[in-house]
């Protein structure tokens, strides 16, 4: 089964490569990856964590395994607060180094990696996003109706996470359900697994419908605040509503909008009266979902060029620059192609 949540390591110091090589392998094993792959898996995984320690002083790696048309992978998310990379089409080269060392890292990761992407801004960081399919992937794919993406984190030193994200696609709506459960820890988890269940079987297509029925299946848990989309493939629009400390906001050439949430806690304290507000879809625009581990105040603008990248590369910025560590931390995307 695939799991929404990242796994987050440390790649601070090279004492700790072992480690981590072994924790990403062991999840790349859970998947049918043929003894090559996985070899180029542990490559890519090195050269992240090498390149982390000598150029940027340390960072993160994130891990999840990954569907895509009914293809498996494992996506492999480097982040680092560093002094950027100046020409990153030069650096892809092989030779090229800004260290005394033989610069083959990032054409490496390039060449064995099923999608590979690089963002980066002088003074402000990198991050590299990598993918791995069991069956590779298509050079020429055409992009989906719907990008999705998300970045989902437990916080520091838990096992499980308290925050996730759903979304199910159909030929007339895309439907996306941000979760996160009160506090932290496994009874946050088990409260977002039960609503996320209840979301999968609600036959509702209005989203204060689909909360009242989450709120129902979900009074046996400590409770949880959530935020649902959908998008009328029919009518090119979102509906939106929410309950408890969520944001979501839309970007678009024309738009840029908050919208709020209901005050309460689904399955213990719903609100009375629940109604959906309704955005007009229009070319370029996408929607962001995120808990309270985000800092409030966030913005996208800083990050120039990046509607050119995965969405994945957007929210692992977010991640980046406003993630509290105090909490679990969930960002969502969706991008229409219509």
């Amino acid at each position: 089964m695939v799991d929404n949540v990242h796994i987050l390591f440390k790649a601070n110091d090279r004492s700790y490569f072992a480690v981590l090589k072994k924790e990403i392998r062991a999840l790349a094993h859970t998947l049918p990856f043929n003894e090559r792959q996985t070899g180029e898996i542990d490559i890519i995984v090195a050269e992240m964590a090498s390149n982390l320690v000598k150029h940027a002083g340390g960072g993160q790696i994130l891990a999840k395994l990954v569907h895509h048309n009914n293809n498996y992978g494992i996506e492999l998310i480097s982040i680092d607060n560093g002094a950027g990379i100046a020409d990153v089409n030069k650096m892809l080269r092989d030779g090229e180094s800004s260290k005394s060392t033989l610069g083959l890292g990032l054409g490496a990761m390039q060449r064995l990696g099923d999608t590979f992407q690089i963002y980066s801004q002088k003074n402000w960081g990198t991050i590299i996003l990598c993918r791995k399919y069991v069956k590779g992937l298509a050079l020429h794919i055409k992009p989906p109706i719907a990008e999705v993406r998300s970045v989902v984190v437990a916080k520091p030193g838990e096992t499980k996470c308290g925050d996730s994200f759903f979304h199910i696609e159909n030929k007339s709506h895309v439907k996306l359900f941000l979760a996160d459960g009160l506090g932290h820890g496994v009874e946050a988890a088990r409260a977002v697994q039960e609503a996320g269940i209840a979301f999968a079987n609600c036959p509702e297509l209005y989203p204060p419908e689909i909360l009242r029925y989450i709120n129902l299946s979900v009074k046996k848990t400590r409770g949880l605040v959530g935020m649902v989309a959908i998008f009328d493939l029919a009518k090119k629009t979102w509906e939106v509503c929410g309950v408890g400390n969520i944001t979501i906001k839309i970007n678009g050439p024309t738009i840029s909008k908050n919208f709020m949430s209901y005050n309460g806690i689904i399955g213990l304290n719903m609100p009375r009266i629940l109604t959906s507000q309704q955005i007009v879809h229009e070319q370029g625009q996408y929607l962001i979902m995120c808990s309270d581990g985000l800092r409030g105040r966030w913005d996208t603008l800083k990050y120039t060029g990046i509607s050119r990248y995965d969405l994945t590369i957007l929210a692992s910025s977010l991640f980046k620059d406003f993630t509290r560590t105090t909490d679990d931390t969930s960002v969502a995307i969706c991008k229409i192609n219509t």
